[in-house]
């Protein structure tokens, strides 16, 4: 899936919640960082929600959560 740097994707990124298994609900980038993780080792869904995931994998490991969450409120 092609990286898309719009204003957009990353406002959906920073409001897409969970639609499944146990943090079905959570916003993203509230769901912690070992999730990701493991989900890196056993491979992300396929389509939008699992290239969304491998996104936030890189802004939790890059410690940059607080830039999402910020999105999030004022937007």
């Amino acid at each position: 899936m092609p990286v898309d740097n719009s204003k957009e994707a990353l406002l959906e990124l920073a409001n897409y919640k969970m639609p499944f298994g146990k943090y079905k609900g959570e916003y993203l980038v509230d769901i912690p960082e070992y999730y990701y993780t493991w989900f890196k080792q056993k491979g992300f869904p396929e389509g939008k929600l699992g290239f969304m995931m491998q996104q936030m994998h890189e802004i939790k490991i890059n410690g940059l959560e607080a830039i999402v969450r910020t999105l999030r409120k004022n937007f």
